[in-house]
């Protein structure tokens, strides 16, 4: 990036303020005057919740195909090549291993900015592996989600990734490894019913959209207004559906904190089994 490039004006989403990108960066992308809390990509993420020079990425080259031959416009080879250019990513979710707070962590992070980050196979399968490393290697799994949900242009093989993540997920459960989600902006869809909201503690910035169907699609069934939060994370944890609302500027003393308790309890039951 250049340094011109630091000091180019932004205006945040949520209140219009205008702030320059390096503002932006020292801020970890929150607004400073509404607490509006921007997409960020999964490079971004990475390096603000894991420890430095901690990451090894796996399985980046677990790619789509368009084995349907999708009838698109572009076509989905060129959707794909698109995204991988404009993210530097080759599909919509990064995984590896790291450390977060001195804690051996299995981690996946969403990137919305590749197609939505939706979930076609190459995806369900890069974290169904990450999920099996985890499991193997004893290691705490820590998902970041940002997803519009199953990806179109692979139809039923992307719904498919929904009940093998479930799977795998339940396997981790059994074998006693912990599993914290944090869902960010947004949340929905398969990506939202078959792996985020599954954790054992289960985290969302605030303002994040998570859901199964949007809420304009909701709306439309009952022909009712609905509250105007809804579907936002402050409205789901009033409701009991997630542990708790967490700033992006706490997330990762947060994680370290619940890392920490769930690694011993959690290693017991597994041994007592």
């Amino acid at each position: 990036m250049k340094e011109s490039d630091t000091e180019a004006p932004s205006v945040c989403a949520g209140c219009k303020a205008t702030l320059t990108r390096r503002e932006r960066e020292r801020r970890l992308f929150v607004c400073p005057r509404c607490g509006h809390h921007d997409r960020i990509g999964a490079n971004t993420r990475l390096t603000q919740l894991l420890d430095p020079d901690s990451f090894r990425e796996l399985d980046a080259k677990v790619r789509s195909r368009d084995v349907l031959e999708f009838p698109d416009t572009p076509s989905y080879g060129a959707r794909l090549a698109a995204a991988e250019t404009a993210t530097g990513h080759s599909e919509a979710v990064v995984t590896g291993l790291g450390a977060i707070g001195g804690t051996a962590v299995a981690i996946g992070v969403f990137d919305f900015r590749f197609m939505g980050g939706s979930m076609g196979s190459a995806v369900g399968e890069r974290l169904a592996r990450v999920i099996d490393r985890a499991r193997t290697k004893r290691l705490p799994l820590v998902l970041v989600t940002a997803s519009g949900g199953a990806r179109m242009q692979e139809g039923m093989y992307s719904l498919m990734q929904m009940a093998k993540l479930a799977g795998v997920l339940g396997r981790l459960r059994e074998a006693g490894v912990p599993y914290v989600s944090v869902m960010t902006d947004p949340t929905t869809g398969g990506v939202a019913a078959s792996v985020a909201l599954l954790g054992d503690v289960n985290l969302a910035e605030p303002g994040a959209l998570v859901g199964f169907a949007g809420p304009r699609v909701i709306a439309t069934t009952p022909g009712e207004e609905l509250p105007a939060d809804f579907q936002r994370s402050e409205f789901l944890f009033a409701h009991g559906m997630i542990d708790q609302v967490v700033e992006r500027r706490h997330l990762r003393s947060t994680l370290t904190r619940v890392l920490t308790m769930l690694r011993g309890p959690r290693a017991q039951s597994a041994r007592r089994r």
